[in-house]
């Protein structure tokens, strides 16, 4: 879609708190906020990182350099088997949600595959379509031994009504080359779900939709080691505040609009014109006018790697 004056996108970002390792309860979660999404005529609703499934902040899955002990083995059985598999059940579920509150759904899960976990991102039509996934790219130290590797075939922004939409999760917005990529397809309505919630998060927000010339929604939970199961080990004390938020929505140069909001659940709003955005890349566009490709070039790698690739004849290679 082409954004022109008579565009205006209603989006909020959901800041709560999902049941951890428990994929129907966390749907029930969702079903509440986005009702209250529907009375209010939302046309997109982003929700946090890693909602669906649990981020587990503290967790140590009992491993050390060199070691692994029974204990955190069976602590990742519980994490795993608190996936989801996309597409499958909970996916369509999604989609039956967003189709009923009449919103285009974004939402952060942990998606199982064989024996692997991925921090994902889901994007759903307001039908109920299953637009596609987005797996990050980067886990963040010790998520890297809980989560696998994205590759560049689920980094897409997508065609919609409301605009182009994408996703780029929490430390992922530090990385420029990621960014670049987003801004190269003309991404519009930029999701950073993300685990982050401190000062410079928001500073990174404000910068991103500065130098995209986009609208920026990320969304954290607001989390308390009390959320978790009571037998879960975590070196927190139940009252222990794990995510205190920050959610917020900001305009194409770097205008708050929503936010950022912090120790409480919260359903943020704003109004999007998205007229906005040619108005605000007449003078910068990162990928355009404003870039030099005689000095600098990205080249991205779309190619969905697999560790077995099977030929036409069958045979594994």
């Amino acid at each position: 879609m082409t954004s022109d004056d008579s565009t205006h996108v209603r989006a909020g970002v959901v800041q709560a708190a999902p049941v951890p390792f428990d994929p129907l309860a966390t749907l029930d979660v969702v079903r509440r906020w986005l009702s209250e999404a529907a009375e209010r005529n939302l046309d997109l609703v982003v929700f946090p990182e890693a909602f669906v499934g649990g981020y587990p902040k503290g967790s140590a899955f009992g491993a050390v350099v060199g070691d692994r002990t029974p204990e955190g083995r069976d602590e990742f059985a519980r994490y795993w088997n608190g996936a989801v598999e996309v597409p499958g059940p909970v996916t369509d579920r999604l989609g039956e949600l967003a189709a009923e509150a009449r919103t285009h759904l974004v939402i952060g899960v942990v998606e199982r595959e064989r024996g692997t976990l991925y921090c994902t991102v889901l994007f759903f039509s307001d039908n109920g379509t299953l637009l596609g996934k987005r797996r990050k790219l980067m886990p963040t130290g010790a998520e890297r031994m809980i989560w696998g590797f994205g590759d560049g075939s689920t980094l897409d922004v997508h065609d919609t009504r409301l605009g182009r939409l994408g996703a780029v999760i929490c430390w992922e917005n530090l990385m420029p080359a990621t960014r670049m990529a987003m801004y190269a397809q003309g991404i519009e309505l930029y999701c950073a779900p993300t685990a982050d919630s401190r000062e410079s998060h928001h500073a990174t927000m404000r910068h991103i939709a500065m130098e995209g010339r986009c609208f920026v929604l990320t969304a954290n939970q607001f989390l308390r080691a009390g959320d978790f199961p009571a037998d879960h080990p975590t070196p927190y004390g139940p009252d222990q505040l794990l995510s205190r938020g920050g959610s917020s929505i900001i305009g194409p140069l770097g205008e708050v609009l929503a936010g950022p909001v912090h120790d409480e659940e919260v359903l943020l709003t704003a109004d999007l014109d998205m007229g906005l955005i040619p108005r605000a890349r007449y003078d910068f566009d990162a990928v355009g006018h404003y870039a030099r490709p005689d000095v600098f070039r990205l080249h991205v790698d779309t190619t969905a790697r697999s560790a077995v690739q099977t030929n036409s004849s069958g045979h594994t290679s």
